[in-house]
Formats: structure tokens, sequence, C-alpha cells
């Protein structure tokens, strides 16, 4: 075996031999110069451009040699690569395993016997591989015929016991190992076996759950990340848009301070020509008074020429008008209380917004609504100070009531009230609201803002007074949420997990952030008055909304905006909320049924937990400024809300 595999190894080993020196490569088409070294053909006319030499030894030829092609070189180049091919599949295989073929996994393995022929099988009882011509004896004498035979095996020396070196039959499940007969019988008496091809079933099916799984989570994963490709596109569309709104804001603003420097500027050239003119009526009088005191000066020099005495002494002279008067210089100067008004504005303005921007972007806003404005001059009169709020008790409903003086700022307060409502007009583009009489402030005590009083007669009174003012509502399905379930003709309201996009189209009323819906009847005028069954009050809301609320924007949640009021169950808390503002409230913690109150004429809505009587627990007043629509608010999938169609008169 060693003197037949010696010339293939010898031809092997000659790598270095067939290596070209300039492509350092296997010779392709070798060719041979005149000093007798070999290259590459293609190698060696890309050498000689401009010179002819060898690359090897610099032999130089002042004629470029006729190259004629090595045979014999190129004969053993061809069969150096043929065996080097060979040579690598085979390593390839060794190296591969299971991953070959089971023909090329039976081509690889020799005879045992005669290390040469290929095997054809394998005796599983003398441990070897044979080929045809050594298996005879296995196949024709009795004494084999108890040996096992089976195809070819490349790993048989693995399979081997390493303790009695017998070959490993069986699989231990409990230990997870191959085994032969003797462990069996010795070490592992108590354990499970199954067979080896047994195992391997076993485990290729956990591997195909465990790929299949794989497969999944791959599919999965890369459906987030397409979703993730989707919002990045929508993030950068959206901050497209937020930027264009918010240069919008500010261009407002800019043209705002523009029109307000022109009006200032305006107010400086009419008192400037106010003042000219004055000054040319003056300049014009003391004009008139040196030309009639220069004529009399004229005369008076002319009489003491006069050399006639008898002349001189008849003549009398009068002084003009102007000689009585005594000149002055006037004072005049831009100080009128208009032009004195929009300077100190403008010094004031500027100290505001420096005060404003130098905060944070989160405190700026409380900053622009709240009155204490620091930095601010008052006005040098003003109304008397308001008188006291007047506090009675209703002896029959043991409640306060508060009424409200007339209200007069005080003389400190006006030039920041100006200011501060300047400084809305101009930054919010909006004429400054009126605050509640009865809204929350950090100064009023508790128990204003968790009750307050109703501006109508109907507190305390029985439930069919209420009745009489009933209005039947309906939700409207343009505006609900996706994730809203209407139903009993559009009068109950409940929330799903998965958003309904097949039955709801996007449109610009419908609410796209929160879970929402808001009624089909807004009102602007007259008392109206509903009820809502709630089915487990938690996290859940009912108010009234604008229909200008905002239905995309992360503030459109009712009573997180100055366009909605409501009342909120969230968990075991009940608040009230208007403007982002919460009050909480302590009573009323889980009801059934709710009434809604709305009187347009005063501007007010009453809240009532509705049993066999109203009791009210919570009122809002404020100026209606647009129609308000019922608003309703559901989070959690236990519950909803159903609008009372017995309310109606």
């Amino acid at each position: 075996m060693a003197d037949e595999d010696f010339p293939q190894h010898s031809l092997l080993s000659l790598s270095d031999e067939l290596t070209c020196s300039i492509c350092l490569s296997i010779f392709d088409h070798p060719v041979t110069t005149p000093c007798g070294h070999n290259f590459c053909q293609q190698c060696l006319l890309d050498t000689w451009k401009e010179s002819y030499n060898c690359p090897q030894c610099r032999c130089v030829y002042y004629i470029k040699p006729e190259l004629k092609k090595n045979t014999v070189l190129s004969a053993v180049v061809e069969t150096y690569k043929m065996r080097s091919t060979c040579e690598a599949k085979t390593t390839q295989y060794l190296s591969g395993g299971m991953a070959e073929s089971k023909t090329t996994t039976d081509a690889s393995v020799r005879c045992d016997t005669c290390m040469t022929a290929e095997a054809v099988k394998t005796c599983l009882t003398c441990m070897a591989s044979y080929c045809a011509e050594h298996l005879r004896p296995h196949r024709e004498n009795p004494v084999f015929r108890v040996h096992q035979l089976t195809d070819c095996v490349d790993d048989l020396l693995e399979r081997i016991c390493p303790d009695h070196h017998k070959l490993m039959e069986l699989f231990c499940t409990q230990h997870d190992c191959l085994i032969c007969t003797l462990c069996f019988q010795q070490t592992h008496k108590s354990c499970d076996f199954i067979s080896p091809e047994q195992q391997r079933a076993k485990q290729e099916s956990s591997l195909r759950q465990k790929l299949d799984f794989v497969d999944k989570k791959l599919k999965k994963n890369e459906t987030v990340l397409s979703q993730m490709e989707d919002i990045k596109l929508a993030l950068k569309g959206s901050a497209t848009t937020k930027k264009k709104a918010m240069a919008n804001e500010y261009q407002q603003i800019r043209d705002m301070l523009a029109a307000e420097e022109r009006a200032a500027m305006s107010v400086v050239d009419q008192e400037l020509e106010s003042s000219q003119t004055k000054l040319r009526v003056l300049m014009k009088r003391f004009s008139e008074n040196i030309d009639s005191l220069s004529t009399s000066k004229a005369d008076i020099q002319s009489l003491l020429s006069q050399s006639q005495k008898i002349y001189f002494l008849q003549v009398s002279l009068n002084l003009p008008k102007a000689a009585t008067f005594d000149p002055y210089t006037p004072r005049i100067n831009l100080d009128s209380k208009l032009l004195t008004a929009n300077e100190e504005f403008a010094v004031n303005l500027k100290k505001q917004m420096n005060y404003i921007l130098s905060q944070p972007v989160n405190a700026r806003l409380p900053i622009i609504k709240t009155e204490n404005i620091p930095t601010v001059h008052p006005m040098k009169s003003a109304p008397p100070a308001a008188k006291a709020d007047k506090v009675k008790y209703d002896k029959k409903t043991s409640q306060k009531k508060i009424f409200k003086a007339r209200q007069h700022p005080e003389p400190s307060k006006i030039g920041m009230q100006k200011l501060s409502y300047s400084m809305e007009n101009l930054l919010c583009d909006t004429k400054p609201k009126l605050r509640p009489h009865l809204s929350e402030t950090p100064s009023e005590p508790k128990e204003k803002t968790e009750m307050m009083d109703s501006p109508t007669n109907l507190i305390g009174e029985k439930r069919h007074n209420l009745l009489k003012y009933g209005t039947a509502v309906s939700f409207d399905p343009m505006t609900a949420h996706k994730r809203i379930i209407l139903t009993e003709g559009f009068t109950r309201a409940s929330v799903s997990d998965q958003p309904n996009s097949t039955t709801y189209n996007d449109c610009p009323e419908r609410f796209s952030v929160c879970s929402q819906v808001l009624a089909s009847q807004g009102f602007s005028s007259g008392c109206h008055y509903w009820e809502i069954k709630i089915k487990n009050s938690n996290f859940t809301g009912i108010g009234l909304a604008y229909g200008s609320i905002d239905r995309k924007g992360p503030t459109s949640r009712l009573g997180r905006n100055a366009q909605s009021w409501c009342v909120e169950w969230f968990n075991v808390k009940l608040s009230a909320w208007h403007d982002s503002n919460e009050v909480v409230v302590t009573t009323c913690t889980n009801p059934k049924r709710i009434g809604m109150l709305l009187d347009c004429s005063s501007g007010s809505v009453t809240f009532y937990n509705v049993t066999e009587r109203a009791y009210p627990f919570y009122s809002f007043v404020f100026p209606f400024t647009e129609a308000v629509y019922p608003a309703f608010w559901i989070f959690s999938s236990e519950s909803s809300i159903s609008l009372c169609t017995n309310c109606s008169p």
C-alpha cells in the first residue's frame, strides 16, 4: 500500500516546483525560456512590454524569443491538479462527516484487510470492514454466519465502548450516552434504554420543533422590524407636520410682534408730527414778533438820527404788542400717555418674554396662563379694590353658597392683568378666557372644589324634577375610536382589545389615541338632562367637550385640554378634570347610574348619582364659546356605558 501511494504523495509534494514564480499559482499553459526557466505563458507575455528578459535569472534577450509549450510539464501539471482535487474531496469528506451522502461515505471506507480496495460491508462482530474479496469467508463459511453484517461504517472506532471494547448498541435515556451490553449489565442495570436509531429519531423530531419555533420567531422579529420601519417613517412624517405647525405658530408670533412694532412706531410718528406742528405755530408767532420788533427798532433808530428838533419833538412812537410779550422756550416732549404706555409695554414685554424663555419648556405654559407675572409695572390709577365674597349657608340644604361681589382689580394688578392678556393674545392668538368663578385655585379650601353649587334650583329635588329637562342622546359612530364597539342602536358603548378596522374607516372626526366617543347631539342653548348606566365604573369617564376638541394628538383625552370637562373613575379614585387640572372627589365612588344636567344659559353642568333620588356630587361652571357635546371615555374591556332612553319627557 505504501509503494502504491508513494508516487501520488511524491507528486503532491511537488507543489512548489509546479508553481509559477510570477503569479505564484500552479502553471497554466507553461512555456520555457531559452535560459531554461518555466512560466505561465500569459504571465511571461505580460512582463514583456518594453524589454525581453527572464523574470527569474534576469537574462536579457535583445530579440523576443520564440516561446514553445512545455508538453511534459503540462502533463505533470494536469496530473497534479487531478490528484489534488481528489485529495481535497477526501479531506472534505473526512471533515464533513454526516454532511456527505451515503455513496460518498461508502466509497471513502477502505478494507481493513488489504487496505487498498473499498469496503462493501462492515462486520459488527469482528469490528472491521471488508472488501468483496475478503468478505467471502463471512458469506461462504458457516462459522461466520452468526456475525452481524451491516453497511459500511466509517466511524467504527468511535462506536467501541472504551471500558469493555465492545460495540455500543444501546442508548441510556437516563444518562444520555451510548452503552454496550456489558455496560447495561453492570453500570446501567436500573436504567432505561432504546436503540441509537430511536434516539436519533427523537433528537431529529426535537430539532425540527426547535427549527419551527426559531422560524416563527424569525418571522415575528422580521414583522416587528418591518413595523418599526413603518413607525420610523410615520415619526418622520409626524415630525415634519409638527415642524410646519410650530413654524406657522412662530411666524404668527413674528407677524403679531411686527404689527405691534408698526403700531408703536406709528404712535411715535404721530406724536412727533403733533409736536412739530405745535413748534411750527409757535415759531411763526415768534417770527412775526421779531419782524414787528425789528420794524419798531428801525423807526426808533430813524428818529434818533433826526436832526430837526421840532419834528423830533412832535413825533410819537408806540411800541408794538409784541413788546409786551415775554418770550419763552416752550416745553414740548414726546411724553404723551399713549406713547409712554407703548414704551412701558415694550419694556415689560421684553422682560416677560425673557422670564418665560428662561424657564424649562414644560414650565412655560402654566407661567403664561397665570396672572402672577413678575417684573410688571402697575398703572397710575385704578378702580377701587374688589369687595370680599359673601358666604351664606342654606338652612334647608346645609350647604355653603358663595355670592360673588362685583369684581374690581386691585391697583397693583391692573398692569399685570393687561400684560398677561397681551401675552396670551400674543403667544396663544386667542382672547383671554374668563375663569369659572368656582374653579379650583391653590388658595381655595378643599370643600369648595369637591362640591360646587349648581346654578339651578334642582339640587335636592326628586328625580322627576330633572326628567322634565330630559333629552334623548345617542353615540356618534363617526367619532368612535376603533376599539369602541357601539350596539343597541348606538346607545351602548364598550371597548374591545382589538381595533375594529373593518367597520370604522379613518376620518378627521374619529378619535385615534384615546378610546373615546362623542354623542351625536350638541347643545348651545337651553337646559338638558340625560342619564348614563355604567357597568363597572373602573377606568371610565363622562363629561362634555367642544366639537373642536383634538381627535388625533396626545392631548385629546377628556379633561386634558381646555376644550373638555369630565369626571373620571380611575381604579378606586374619582377625579374631576379640566385643562389638565385635577380635583379629587371623595363621593360617588361606585355609581350605577349617573345623571348630567346641562344649563347653557348659566354655563354649568352638574353630575348626579341617581338612585331613588338624584344626589349631586360635582359641578363645572364655565362660559360657553361654542356648542358642547356629551363625551365618554372607556378603557377597561370589563366596563360599558349605556345611554338611558327613558329620560325624554
